[in-house]
C-alpha cells in the first residue's frame, strides 16, 4: 500500500474498513459502534521520498477524527436538499476530480473552475486555483459549503443540518470519539456540544490530509532506484519533461509534480502563480474569472493561476483551470505552441501577444516519438493505490 496510515494497536474498527489511503474510498455501511477514541496514537507512514506534512495545533489528527471526516466528505447532507457531497466534485476513482469542464452546484451555476484534484492536498501551499489568502484545509472548506458566489453546496450556517447528525446515532458516536479526550484541538474541547460546524471543518480536513499517494513508476524509479520501473519510451519522456527545452518540470517540480509544497521542515515563502498563456476572452481572462488578479486587482496578476500535481494525471481530464483542454495532447499543443490566443472566436496557437505570459512558456517543437514519450512519462505518474 502506497500510503496507508497506520496507528498504533489497528486500523480496522468493527465494521471492517480502514482509514489508510489504500483502503475502498467509499463510506462504509455501520461506523462508530467500535471507533477509536480521540486519543488513539497517530503515525504516518509515507512514500519513500515524502516529508511529513503540516499539521495545524488547533487540529491534531487522530483516527476518530479521521473516521468521522470521511464519513462527512462522502454525505450529501452536507448540502441543500441533500443533493452533493463533497465527493460529488471530488471523486476517488477520478484522483479526487469530477471529469468536468466545470463543477455543478446545487443551485445549477456552474462553478468558473475546475474541481482541483486532492491527491497529496496535505501538502499544498495554498488551495484552490488562484487564492493566495487560503492556506488551510479547514478555512478552504467553508467557501463550498457556504459560499453565494457561486453557490457550491449551499449550506445555511445554522442548527438544521447539525441537528440531523446529531440524531444520527453512529455519526452523533463519531463526533463524540473525534472531539472529546487529549486530542480534540485547542479550544474546542469544553465546548460542550461536539457536533459544531468548525468540527465538521476539522474532520474533513483531517480525512483529507491522509490522501497521500507516492507509489507511480515515476516514484520507484526516482526514490527507490528501481531501473526496471520506467519503460524506455517513459524514461525518454522524464529527460524531456525535466529538459531545459521543455523546461515543464521548473513549474510540476519537486516530489509532488506541483507548485511549492508545504511540510515539516520547510521554509515558508510567499506562493507561486503562473500565466501559461491561456486567454479567454480577445487576449484576456473573463471578469469572473482573471486568476490571481481576482484578489490582488493588479493587471500584472491577470491569468495567474496555481500549478497542480501531476499525478494520477491521466484521471484528471480535461485540464486547465477551466476544463478547456479535453485530453493530454491538447495540453501538449497549448505549451507547443506558447499559449494561445482567440481568432475568429476560436482558440489558436501562439500567445506571445499576453504580457503577462511565462517566460518559461515559449513554444517547442515535437516529434511524434517525443510526444509518445512525453505521453508515456506522464502515464507512469500514476498510482495503483488508486
Amino acid at each position: 500500500m502506497a500510503a496507508a496510515l497506520t496507528v498504533a494497536g489497528a486500523l480496522t474498527v468493527a465494521a471492517g474498513w480502514s482509514v489508510g489511503a489504500g483502503s475502498r474510498p467509499d463510506p462504509p455501511a455501520r461506523v462508530g459502534e467500535a471507533a477509536a477514541d480521540a486519543s488513539t496514537t497517530w503515525r504516518w507512514s509515507l512514500p519513500p521520498g515524502f516529508p511529513e506534512p503540516q499539521v495545524p495545533a488547533d487540529n491534531p489528527m487522530s483516527v476518530a477524527k479521521v473516521e468521522l471526516g470521511r464519513r462527512l466528505f462522502f454525505d450529501p447532507r452536507l448540502s441543500r436538499g441533500d443533493a452533493i457531497s463533497c465527493a460529488t466534485c471530488h471523486r476517488p476513482e477520478l484522483a479526487f476530480t469530477d471529469g468536468r469542464a466545470r463543477p455543478e452546484g446545487v443551485t445549477g451555476v456552474l462553478h468558473p473552475r475546475s474541481a482541483m484534484s486532492l491527491v497529496n492536498v496535505a501538502y499544498a501551499e495554498t488551495l484552490g486555483w488562484d487564492d493566495p489568502n487560503v492556506t488551510r484545509l479547514e478555512d478552504q472548506l467553508l467557501t463550498p459549503l457556504f459560499g453565494h458566489d457561486p453557490v457550491e453546496m449551499g449550506m445555511q450556517r445554522d442548527a438544521v443540518a447539525l441537528d440531523r447528525f446529531r440524531q444520527d446515532a453512529d455519526v452523533s458516536r463519531l463526533f463524540d470519539a473525534a472531539f472529546t479526550g487529549p486530542l480534540t484541538g485547542l479550544g474546542h474541547a469544553s465546548s460542550g456540544d461536539p457536533v459544531t460546524w468548525d468540527h465538521v471543518a476539522q474532520a474533513i480536513a483531517a480525512y483529507e490530509r491522509t490522501l497521500i499517494f507516492g507509489d507511480t513508476a515515476f516514484d520507484r524509479t526516482w526514490h527507490r532506484g528501481d531501473e526496471g520501473a520506467l519503460t524506455p519510451a517513459a524514461r525518454r519522456g522524464m529527460r524531456l519533461f525535466f529538459g531545459n527545452r521543455l523546461a515543464c518540470g521548473h513549474c510540476h517540480g519537486g516530489f509532488n509534480l506541483s507548485g511549492p509544497t508545504r511540510h515539516v521542515g520547510s521554509t515558508p515563502r510567499p506562493p507561486i502563480f503562473h500565466n501559461t498563456g491561456l486567454y479567454n476572452l480577445d487576449g484576456r481572462y473573463p471578469s469572473d474569472n482573471p486568476g490571481l488578479a481576482r484578489h490582488t486587482a493588479q493587471p500584472a496578476d491577470d491569468g495567474r493561476f496555481k500549478t497542480p500535481t501531476l499525478r494520477n494525471v491521466t484521471r484528471t481530464a480535461p485540464y486547465f483551470h477551466d476544463g478547456s483542454a479535453a485530453t493530454l495532447d491538447d495540453v501538449l499543443d497549448h505549451y507547443a505552441a506558447g499559449g494561445r490566443r482567440l481568432e475568429a472566436g476560436r482558440y489558436a496557437g501562439d500567445g506571445s501577444q499576453h504580457p503577462n505570459r511565462d517566460p518559461l512558456v515559449r513554444g517547442f517543437l515535437l516529434t511524434a516519438q517525443e510526444r509518445a514519450d512525453l505521453l508515456a512519462f506522464l502515464a507512469a505518474l500514476e498510482d495503483s493505490a488508486f
